[in-house]
């Protein structure tokens, strides 16, 4: 294989390569790119853990920076086990999930220690509630069936007497969590972490918090001006959960347990999806062409169920437990030596092909804001030092983009879509006159608290999440939009096809323009100097 500087997962395209797989959707495309584009290559799946449980259970008796597990609990205490939801991990996790694996460990250790007052809770923060189904499918049914649902529960944000005051930081921001975790014995985090942004102090003072809380950092400024939240050591936003976690871990004692997990992502059928293109064999190919063609002649809703259905292999690649700040720090080495890839220079023009699929559209629509936030905030922050693509290139990105949205999830989207972005697509003059009224809005409170809707805040956090990319780069190219209403209102560019694309990148940025394909999922960290 050709390789740039030596590098293994950097391939120089040549006369002679095919088309490369670009995902695009619920589905996939292949498209021929110019000589000398450089195709960047995700790590290959690390080996996982052969055995889960013992893993654990090691991880439990010999924690960082605390006693082992058993030497906190007593009997007459009270514990609270909180975990992440359903934006972890993309695609959801084969059973049993490796949380289920982790609390019934957990569990188990209560339990020999005489330890009843237990609840468990998912650390929604302003996501959308998850659903029996899912709550089961993270925590197993046997934990589900001893638990659901008066102790285990969503954690709810807007409950008036269900969250605690905490204090305020040296910079006076406010920190404010769910009141059953605050005034617990101990607070059990079981976290999973696949990107640098999540995890450490990202979990207890933003998965279990408020709106008046996470405003300190979810804001316009602060995602502006960040170097990339992605590259947790250089981040504002990062620093800002740092200090709320200093001021909650004065208050609450709290056992952290972080996973880590491969990039196995795609079952058997779908292998092709994680091979270079070069490397396929004849299966690769009826496989390719058969799901491609089947997918295709699926109507829309169906397509994205079937997109959705199908879970993932990953392999367990680390476990560590223990002080917050001394776990993230071996859990971070643990996500790099996954996902990390060294990238020796910028480029002009960045191509990306987009699922239909991300944290906050899983069972649902990836809606135009939703594809604003992956395209500019997620796939252009992945990097550290600087960014892929150079200031005042170019990002090219393949999907259907489409008008749709699922009012079940996302009523407050819809609406800053149709009645805001009309007037402004600004962050600060979206935060400074809008924020609020969302934040606020009783219709929008009540549908996060009782039904399964997004906080009326959080499509001004996705918003401000990809606001640091677009200020970066000169423009974006959506390539044949479903609407072009969307493309328009969002303030993309439209290409009709991908060359044409490549051909408008290059009008605005010069013909002589360097270009890279970010070959993504799975996940890449693009470490550049």
């Amino acid at each position: 294989m050709n390789k740039l500087n030596g590098s293994p997962n950097i391939h120089p395209v040549t006369a002679d390569d095919p088309p490369f797989l670009f995902h695009r959707g619920e589905g996939y495309t292949r498209h021929r790119l110019p000589v000398g584009t450089d195709v960047i290559y995700a790590n290959p799946p690390l080996p996982g853990i052969a055995d889960r449980k013992a893993a654990i259970e090691h991880a439990l008796d010999h924690p960082l920076g605390m006693e082992p597990f058993d030497a906190h609990l007593r009997p007459g205490m009270k514990v609270t086990i909180a975990f992440d939801d359903v934006s972890l991990p993309l695609p959801r996790m084969q059973k049993p999930d490796v949380r289920q694996t982790v609390i019934e460990a957990v569990l188990e250790r209560l339990d020999r220690a005489g330890v009843t007052d237990i609840d468990l809770i998912c650390a929604i923060c302003l996501h959308r509630r998850c659903t029996p189904a899912e709550l089961k499918h993270f925590v197993g049914p046997a934990v589900f069936k001893r638990f659901w649902p008066k102790r285990l529960y969503n954690h709810d944000a807007e409950d008036p007497n269900g969250n605690l005051h905490l204090g305020t930081t040296s910079t006076g921001e406010v920190v404010e969590i769910n009141r059953r975790a605050a005034e617990s014995d101990l607070l059990v985090y079981v976290n999973i972490n696949l990107v640098t942004m999540d995890g450490g102090h990202k979990s207890v003072p933003v998965g279990l918090a408020t709106y008046r809380c996470v405003r300190h950092h979810h804001n316009a400024p602060t995602l502006l001006h960040d170097s990339s939240y992605m590259d947790p050591p250089h981040s504002d936003f990062h620093r800002s959960c740092e200090r709320m976690g200093e001021i909650v871990a004065k208050n609450v004692k709290i056992f952290t347990i972080e996973t880590t997990l491969n990039g196995d992502l795609f079952s058997n059928m779908l292998g092709f999806l994680q091979k270079r293109e070069h490397a396929w064999n004849i299966r690769d190919r009826l496989s390719y062409h058969g799901s491609r063609v089947g997918l295709s002649a699926l109507p829309s809703s169906l397509r994205r169920k079937v997109y959705n259905a199908l879970p993932a292999p990953y392999g367990l690649t680390g476990v560590h437990a223990g002080k917050t700040d001394d776990v993230h720090r071996e859990t971070l080495k643990s996500v790099d030596r996954q996902a990390e890839v060294a990238v020796p220079r910028q480029y002009d023009i960045m191509l990306v092909g987009l699922p239909s699929i991300g944290p906050y559209n899983v069972n649902s629509i990836l809606n135009p804001i939703l594809v604003y936030c992956l395209s500019a905030g997620y796939f252009f922050n992945f990097y550290r030092n600087r960014p892929l693509v150079r200031k005042g290139g170019v990002m090219i990105i393949d999907h259907p983009l489409t008008d749709e949205f699922k009012l079940l999830h996302h009523p407050s989207y819809y609406d800053f879509y149709r009645d805001l972005l009309p007037q402004t697509r600004d962050p600060r003059e979206l935060e400074r006159r809008f924020e609020k009224s969302y934040a606020e809005n009783e219709r929008y409170i009540h549908l996060y608290r009782h039904s399964y809707a997004y906080h009326g805040v959080h499509p001004f956090y996705m918003w401000y999440w990809g606001a640091h990319g677009v200020a970066h780069m000169g423009k974006v190219i959506v390539v044949n939009p479903q609407s072009h209403e969307a493309a328009h209102r969002i303030g993309f560019e439209i290409a009709a096809n991908m060359d044409a694309a490549m051909d408008m990148a290059r009008s605005f940025v010069g013909r002589d323009a360097s270009m890279c394909y970010f070959h993504c999922p799975p996940m890449i960290m693009c470490k550049l100097p």
